[in-house]
Formats: C-alpha cells, structure tokens, sequence
C-alpha cells in the first residue's frame, strides 16, 4: 500500500527556521514566497502579497483605482492603502469583493475618500456567509479558525509560527487591534455578468471554492483575471477548521473557466501573481488537473469497497504534482481530502463495520487499553512508536488521552506525538493544528473558551432583531428543558421574534401568538448576550431593564431560559 505524504517518516527534513521554529524544511522554504511585496502586474495593476493572510489588489481604470479585496481590518487595508501610494496617487473609486472572508478593512478605503461612499460589488450570498459564520456554528467555526491558523503559536522558539500556508499570518500583530469595517456591497450580482467600474469592463464569473459566493473578475481590456482558485498550494478541499464540502467537479467548472480566458496576469487572492499567457496555462492546467485526480481516483477506490481510512493510503499524488509548489500539499493534506470526497459524496458511514456502531470514545479506549494489557503496557508501546512509527504512537497516545481518568502522563504523550506530526509535514494546517492541541494538552493554553458561544456586543447590534433571538435555539439543553412549553416573543425597539420552547427545543416564530412577551431596547439585549459578572436575564427583570408582560410570568420565563448553555440566563436563574 502507498505511503501518504502528510508527514514524513523521520526526522531527516525537520530543520530550525530563523526564529527557532521547528518544521519541516519545505514548509519554512514556503515563507520566502509569502513575503511582504507590492507586485506590479502588467502596466495597471498592483498586489500586496506578505499584508496579512489574503492579497490587496488594486486595478487602474480610466476614472481612478478598483480595489479588491480589504483583508481582515481596518488597519491591514490601511497598510495596503499606504504601499498603494508609494506608486499612485489615483484616488480609489470602487471596491469589489471576490468572497465573503476578505471584506473587513473597507472601512479604511472610505475613510482616505474623507466619508465619501462609493459603489462596492460582490455576491448576493456575500452577507449570507458573514453571518453563517458568526452565529449558529460561531464557536466551532472561531476554534476551528484558532486552531488552523495558528493563532495560539508563539511567534518563536520550536512551537513558533512559521506561516500559514496561503500567508504569513491570518493577521500580522502590527495590525492590531484589528478593527472590523465590513461595509456590505452597495452593488450585487449572482450570475455571470459584466459590469462597469471605473471606465472599465469587468466580467464577473461565479466560481465556487472555498467560498460559495466566490466569484472571477476578467479584465479584458488588461488581459488580467482577478481570482479566488488557484492558490500557491494544493487547493483545500477539505478544511481542518471543519467547512461545508467543496465539490472539486464544482471547483473544476471555475478552473476551467480561467484557463480559456487566455488571460496574461493572474492575480489571486493569495500568493505571488502569475505573468506570461504559456506559464499560466501550464500551470493552470496542472492545478485543475491535480484537482480531478483527487477526485476520481477517490470515486474510483470509494467504488472498489474502499473505507475512508483506506482511502487515504490508496490515493497518493503522483509525482508529477510534486514538480510545482502550487500543487504540493502546504496547505491540507491528499489523505484528508480524499475523505472529505467520499463524505460529501455519500456521507460519514464509509462501509466499514467497525464505524457502524462504535462506543463512546471514552469506553471504547477503556476496552482497546484493557485488551492490550492495560495503561501501563499501552504507554510504553506509544513511547516506542513515537521513535519508529508515529502513525501508531498518535493512535495510541489518543486511546490514553480519551480515557475518563487520563492523567498528565497520556497527555504528554499525546502532545509529544502531536509535535512530531507537526515537525514533519509540508502542510502549515496540520503542523498549526498539532502545536494548538499539543500547547493545551501540555497545559500550555487553555482553548476551553473556544468551547461556547461568546457574543460580542457590536456584533449583536447589526444584527436583525429576528437572528439575535433564534440564534439562541442552539445553546439549548434538552436535559434542562424537561416539562417546559412556554412561547416567548422577544420586541426589540419594536421589532419582534420568538421562541417557543416545547419538547426539548426552542422552536423559531415570529412572536404571534406567544403566551408571555419579553421588552427591551436593541442595546440591552446585546448588553444581555454579550454577557458580564453584573448581568443576567433575573437581574435586568428585577430592574425593569427588561420587561415581561403579563408580569406574573416572569419565572416561567426565566426557567425557560435557563435552558441556555449561557451565563446571562442560567445566573441567579433558578
């Protein structure tokens, strides 16, 4: 059976990186084309490469300056905007968006135009995402982002940051404090298109990739194409940070797309531009074809009986792929992308008996552990695996560390193995994703914040009255909610929604009908989600900050809302 390459063996390309980080030799070789540059594509476009974890990118029109793309603040597109005028002093008369993860900063490009709006396009789905990513699934979607993109890592010494795989860093600390200045697009398109900006033609081509509202920009006139789909690594088709599934035969259409354009500058979102019409197109070609052999040759086992687990080891990329970095696994890793295929394309059960009916993570280590002579006789295996054969050394040190009764010593362990991982791949994912668990296994961190819903009060604030209520239907525990049926509508400065919690949820309404009515303004019950020592739900009752009519019905309201996994509603709640 192949050997996949998501680490190595041994140590051999494990090296020190100039701040003392330890890796793997072509990951920390991976940062020398991340670094900071402004790129001067063709004879009227600009890329800022090294900013942060995305491109700025800036085209000049007839009538003045497109940027797109504004990063992940206010302050990363200020630093953009200011190495912008180190070669124009063109003012900026347009923002487009490529998709929904690069639009913080376009706060900054209206504030050099002192105040002045201008038109802003991107994806009807653009605002859809935004949202997605930061209430229901907030707290896995934000652990998981920590996690891949290292933002738990030293910046030095063995466990430092070395980059992230399409960046240096999801965010540079000269940024800080990283203030969002999202302004949604005053322009919106959901098809293929051609627009007008600053006296140029641009076509729009909706191309899905790790975003479903990601989208080509063609400047034909400029034989230059903006894009979110070829990337200075083997694409991502499977997240570690966990993300919906990216179909390749989706990504495939895109891809192929950009390759009949013809185009002579290729600018993406991340990584250095691409010049020449041949490089483009060989290059071009090799990445979508990398995309295909994952794939098929994925569907191609699946249908052959392979599980998941199989599936890893019988698709390697041939080493044709190995040629160019683009297509070299610096990013995620084959073996995980091929799972991901066959999840998407049939779901979690893969064919194997042993995953039918598993135990509960914690008694199925007990038995494993028991039947193989117990925790000490499991521990001096993981010992010797982590000198020969890591794969089991992180299996084993897995069994131990699930144990309900783990102590230090398993998690020890595990960290050691987790490191190894780390030290040994070319992916920036898996080596940032093993140091986070090995820091809080070590005891290092503490990522069980990352475990709940934690709500900022500005980030309440826009949203409508109607997500700021049903977002809390996924916090409720069942457990807690035995014998409740209570609907509840909840008027924000007017503005209703409800919840009506009854058989173990709380169903979403829209506040007709309820049997009690909770008042308060917009800001308190922000002020109520973002949480404190001095707040919870009884308290601001008992003031009158929040009000419950009929009156007599507030305990039954406060019981209900004790069902929230939050501390605003289970404090002095009972």
């Amino acid at each position: 059976m192949l050997e996949p390459r998501s680490f190595e063996r041994d140590s051999s390309r494990t090296v020190t990186g100039p701040r003392g980080q330890v890796g793997h030799e072509e990951h920390l070789a991976h940062s020398d084309r991340l670094v900071r540059a402004l790129h001067h594509v063709g004879t009227d476009a600009w890329c800022l490469v090294g900013n942060g974890l995305s491109n700025q990118t800036f085209v000049r029109g007839p009538e003045g300056i497109i940027a797109i793309d504004s990063g992940e603040s206010v302050e990363e597109m200020r630093a953009a905007i200011a190495a912008l005028r180190t070669v124009t002093r063109e003012p900026i008369v347009a923002v487009l968006y490529t998709h929904f993860h690069y639009v913080q900063g376009t706060r900054a490009v209206i504030d050099e135009r002192g105040g002045a709006d201008l038109p802003i396009w991107g994806h009807t789905r653009l605002e859809g995402n935004l949202l997605r990513a930061a209430t229901e699934v907030a707290p896995a979607y934000a652990r998981g982002l920590i996690e891949q993109f290292a933002l738990q890592l030293p910046l030095d010494g063995p466990d430092g940051l070395v980059n992230v795989g399409l960046g240096l860093a999801y965010r540079l600390g000269e940024h800080a404090p990283f203030t969002l200045g999202h302004v949604p697009p005053t322009e919106t398109f959901d098809g293929p298109t051609v627009i007008r900006v600053a006296g140029l033609d641009v076509h729009v081509q909706p191309a899905p990739s790790d975003a479903d509202d990601s989208v080509t920009f063609w400047f034909p006139a400029l034989g230059l194409a903006v894009h979110n789909i070829v990337w200075p690594a083997l694409f991502n088709i499977f997240a570690i940070r966990g993300e919906e599934y990216r179909d390749p035969r989706v990504l495939l259409r895109g891809l192929d797309h950009l390759r009949s354009l013809g185009a002579h500058h290729l600018i993406a979102t991340h990584g250095p531009p691409m010049r020449g019409a041949d490089e483009i197109t060989e290059r071009v070609t090799l990445y979508r074809d990398s995309i295909q052999f994952v794939w098929d040759q994925t569907v191609r086992w699946t249908n052959r009986g392979a599980s998941s687990e199989e599936l890893a080891h019988r698709v390697v990329m041939p080493d044709v792929y190995q040629d160019d970095w683009m297509t070299t696994e610096l990013y995620g890793v084959v073996e995980h992308h091929t799972r991901q295929v066959r999840s998407g394309l049939f779901g979690f059960f893969d064919g194997d008996p042993q995953h039918l009916f598993p135990h509960a993570p914690d008694a199925r280590a007990d038995r494993f552990i028991d039947a193989m002579g117990g925790v000490d006789a499991v521990r001096d295996r993981c010992r010797g695996a982590l000198v020969n054969d890591l794969r089991w050394a992180l299996e084993l040190a897995g069994l131990l560390a699930k144990r309900t009764d783990a102590d230090n010593d398993d998690r020890t362990l595990l960290a050691a193995a987790l490191r190894l991982v780390a030290q040994r791949s070319t992916s920036a994912n898996i080596r940032n994703w093993c140091l986070t668990r090995a820091l809080a296994a070590d005891g290092a961190i503490d990522t069980s914040r990352l475990d709940q819903h934690r709500f900022q009060r500005q980030q309440v604030l826009r949203w409508p009255t109607e997500l700021a209520v049903h977002v809390l239907r996924v916090l409720l525990d069942p457990d807690r909610a035995e014998g409740i049926d209570l609907h509840v509508a909840v008027e924000l400065d007017g503005e209703r929604a409800g919840l009506h919690f009854r058989h173990h949820i709380a169903a979403t309404s829209n506040g007709d009908g309820a049997h009690v009515t909770l008042r308060c303004s917009k800001a308190m019950w922000a002020a109520l989600l973002a949480g404190g020592a001095d707040v919870s739900l009884s308290s601001l009752l008992a003031t009158g900050s929040v009000v419950c009519e009929p009156a007599d019905c507030r305990d039954q309201v406060v019981r209900a809302f004790a069902c929230l996994d939050h501390p605003s509603f289970t404090t002095d709640a009972l």
